[in-house]
């Protein structure tokens, strides 16, 4: 703690102003990367069971031209989602009608049974669209699932990472345009954390996310707290 005048203060907050300005020009600048990446068709036909039955990728768009997807780490024999999972998808619900405005559509998936995600999201209040791609190599193509075989290499994270466990965190972003479907981007790891609000908020305060070595073992179930 370094406590100063008030002058001081000010001379102090402006110098990093220059600097936040700076690094909103360069995230601009990234976005503006981001976007502008080459498309990848999507040549496999993915089927997914929803709440209301069979559900191809192309019907996840909901008559959007944009999907976005939250790969929830929820395997078919867990008892419940990821607990860092569950923090994420807290922040998804207030959001998903502003992304519809956008012609954006959000649907999380996990490898779980329906039944199983159903149960859960009724625990949780959630009311975001949550697909099982059990039976599917979804999640195996896009990178957040592994055979035991592939736990120890490093091929999570476009390869910079072993995932250690079957189902790992992640997002990924499609696009239609002439009567096809592309996948755009996919994120994982830290590459998510600007989906989660709170981290954001908690990144302004003195203490920070204050996780130690142990990242994100202080987070629960928000109706475990």
């Amino acid at each position: 703690m370094n406590v100063v005048a008030h002058d001081d203060w000010v001379a102090s907050r402006t110098e990093l102003l220059a600097n936040e300005k700076e690094f909103t020009r360069a995230r601009d600048e990234l976005t503006r990367q981001r976007q502008a990446l080459p498309w990848e068709a999507v040549e496999k036909e993915y089927v997914f069971e929803g709440p209301g039955g069979k559900e191809t990728l192309e019907d996840l768009f909901d008559g959007c031209g944009q999907l976005i997807v939250y790969h929830f780490m929820f395997g078919p024999d867990d008892d419940v989602g990821c607990k860092s999972c569950s923090f994420w998808a807290d922040n998804f619900n207030p959001n998903v009608v502003h992304l519809i405005a956008r012609d954006v559509s959000f649907v999380a998936v996990s490898r779980a049974p329906i039944e199983d995600l159903e149960a859960y999201r009724r625990r949780m209040g959630w009311d975001f669209h949550w697909v099982s791609s059990g039976g599917t190599d979804f999640n195996y193509d896009y990178g957040v699932a592994f055979t035991p075989e592939q736990q120890g290499q490093e091929i999570y994270n476009y390869g910079s990472l072993p995932p250690r466990i079957a189902d790992r965190e992640g997002m990924s972003v499609f696009a239609k345009a002439d009567g096809k479907v592309f996948h755009t981007y996919s994120a994982y790891a830290r590459g998510i954390d600007l989906l989660n609000t709170a981290y954001n908020y908690l990144d302004l305060v003195p203490k920070g996310r204050d996780e130690g070595d142990q990242g994100q073992s202080w987070v629960r179930r928000h109706d475990e707290y």
